[in-house]
């Protein structure tokens, strides 16, 4: 099964629904923002893209500049805070089986689904 995480405010976020809707492939759309992920799912995510929990975050939105910017955080920390304040997890994440891709560029979910 295919799930997004996606927030439909975010043109990046719709491009890659787009990608899925005309790949014709089912799929699962969790709006992020209503269902945050918990600290595991978040912890278990970030296994799968391969990265760093820092860089799932969105950097340039306001509650980060204002709470969290410049400070010394561990992951722990900074998991914790995606998952306080869900609008700083990057979108859209779209996992397929155990293997995940930010789509930024919505055409790195292309490539996901070609496995």
């Amino acid at each position: 099964m295919i799930k997004i995480f996606h927030n439909n405010r975010c043109s990046k976020s719709r491009q890659g629904l787009q990608i899925l809707q005309e790949a014709k492939v089912t799929f699962e759309t969790v709006h992020y923002l209503e269902n945050t992920p918990s600290k595991f799912e978040l912890k278990e995510i970030i296994a799968m893209l391969g990265i760093k929990p820092i860089q799932l975050v969105r950097k340039g939105e306001k509650i980060w500049k204002e709470k969290y910017k410049g400070k010394e955080l561990t992951d722990a920390e900074i998991i914790n805070a995606m998952v306080e304040n869900p609008k700083l997890i990057e979108r859209p994440i779209v996992i397929k089986d155990n293997k995940a891709v930010l789509g930024r560029p919505p055409e790195n979910i292309m490539d996901l689904l070609k496995d």
